[in-house]
């Protein structure tokens, strides 16, 4: 039924949308008692709603997503075709207010069973069904979700938004890697009045990640991925088991001098843990138009109260429990081409955590189709090229990783039963220009090697290494 609701919802917002957009676009005749008045002749007051309305922007934006997964052989093999579209709307400014809202359609458009299990290993595709409703694989049509829906009010430059919203932090981030992002309701705001510095700070109290299609409370949006196992090695079961009120954040940026910059960024995840980020960036220009690039990163993380449950089976982060990482990344670019070293250690007194659902790793060494949530005791080390031609529209990047994790039956320190393994992902993207201008297309191929101990149980191959993962997105805005 929520479901249901949600969709009307979104159907009027679209029409909503649609309509604004005609009456902002095109000429508009209204009828009155024997007249006809052209819009051209009605002048609207510019302080009064309806121009607010009639003058806001409206954005269009269709996505296809090709996605598939060669395992090794004797496993199953996926692969998937998703196709959407979805309008957003957001109006003028009436005495600093303004209204947004969007919506977005996925549909299934030909792709493996994905509610079929592997016959070896019995386990589910990982990807491609990340690309639709993971809680209803078989849902071919009726894949939508209401994104935003918020008001805002702006100062000078900064703002305060209240409602459904997409944001973009260290911890929870759009992590586009599938159809649509990950979501989130609450209010938020942004300063920008102090030189050199940024501020942003919010209290969310709903999420939607990526690849579902309802909003959760905060609690309950974590355990809708894998949730792997407790330290003990039983399955974790926190699904619908969290108990929190919502996620508090804070974060400062300063520009310290024209090279170096300082971030601070501080998640509470209410009654189960807290997350702190410190990083300084480093931007040195040479006479040579070298310039040199650094980095410098360290998270430490403690646990709330029980973790979310008084059951250890049913919580989210043992009681008492502590992590910490530290990464550093060194670079040179000079003109168009950009490279880096990066490293990144989390320290074997605790699983480093943060739900999947928020969004990717904040690491230097994070390369997109894996991540290192949910480890201890990990060595991860990455290297990356990157090269753009301005001219013929393109950008490039090649990189490789190397990733040392706890042994797979180590379970204080391994939530997903992942061994250690080597990563190649070479990228590559287009933005077409004249009769096909708003279109941008991304090839993406991933590879991953197995370098750790398997005790023969393929269970922990499949989806995971010994695989190769072709994808190719073509998104249109207009």
């Amino acid at each position: 039924m929520k479901v249901k609701i949600e969709r009307f919802k979104l159907l009027v917002l679209m029409m909503l949308v649609n309509s604004f957009g005609l009456q902002a676009q095109h000429q508009e005749l209204q009828e009155k008692p024997g007249i006809w008045k052209s819009k051209e002749q009605d002048v609207t007051d510019s302080t009064s709603l309806l121009h607010a309305f009639k003058s806001g922007k409206t954005e269009g934006h269709l996505r296809y997503f090709f996605s598939a997964t060669d395992n090794k052989a004797g496993l199953s093999d996926y692969y998937a075709n998703a196709f959407g579209g979805g309008l957003r709307y957001e109006t003028g400014k009436y005495y600093g207010f303004q209204l947004g809202v969007s919506g977005f359609y996925v549909f299934n458009i030909g792709s493996s069973d994905l509610t079929k299990r592997d016959s070896t290993t019995k386990q589910l595709n990982r990807y491609e069904i990340g690309l639709f409703d993971i809680e209803n694989p078989s849902n071919k049509k009726e894949i939508d979700r209401l994104e935003e829906f918020f008001i805002k009010y702006n100062y000078q430059k900064s703002f305060v938004r209240l409602g459904r919203q997409l944001i973009n932090t260290p911890f929870i981030n759009l992590q586009d890697g599938r159809m649509r992002p990950t979501g989130v309701e609450g209010i938020w705001f942004e300063m920008n009045e102090i030189k050199k510095l940024h501020l942003e700070a919010g209290w969310l109290y709903a999420i939607s990640p990526r690849s579902t299609v309802r909003w959760y409370s905060a609690g309950n949006s974590v355990g809708l991925y894998p949730m792997g196992v407790a330290t003990d090695g039983a399955k974790s079961d926190y699904l619908n088991n969290i108990n929190s009120k919502g996620v508090f954040l804070l974060g400062a940026k300063y520009q310290l001098n024209n090279w170096m910059t300082i971030t601070l960024w501080d998640l509470l995840f209410e009654n189960v843990h807290n997350s702190l980020l410190l990083q300084t960036d480093f931007n040195v220009k040479s006479n040579s138009s070298l310039n040199y690039l650094g980095s410098l990163q360290f998270i430490r993380q403690d646990a709330i109260h029980d973790g979310g449950n008084k059951d250890p089976k049913k919580t989210y982060t043992n009681t008492s429990a502590s992590a910490a990482t530290a990464g550093i990344r060194l670079g040179i670019k000079h003109k168009n081409v950009e490279i880096t070293a990066n490293y990144n250690r989390i320290f074997k007194n605790g699983r480093y955590l943060m739900p999947r659902e928020w969004g990717r790793d904040p690491f230097f060494t994070f390369l997109p189709r894996e991540r290192n949530e949910g480890f201890g005791d990990v060595h991860a080390f990455m290297g990356k090229v990157s090269y753009q031609l301005p001219k013929y529209r393109c950008k490039t990047s090649f990189a490789a990783g190397y990733y040392k994790l706890p042994d797979i039956k180590n379970f204080a320190l391994n939530k997903y039963g992942m061994p250690s393994y080597a990563q190649i992902n070479a990228d590559i993207r287009y933005t077409f220009h004249g009769i096909l201008k708003g279109l941008e297309t991304q090839f993406l191929l991933v590879s991953k090697l197995n370098k750790g101990e398997l005790y023969n149980e393929k269970r922990y191959e499949i989806n995971k290494v010994n695989m190769v993962l072709y994808n190719l997105v073509l998104n249109y805005y207009f």
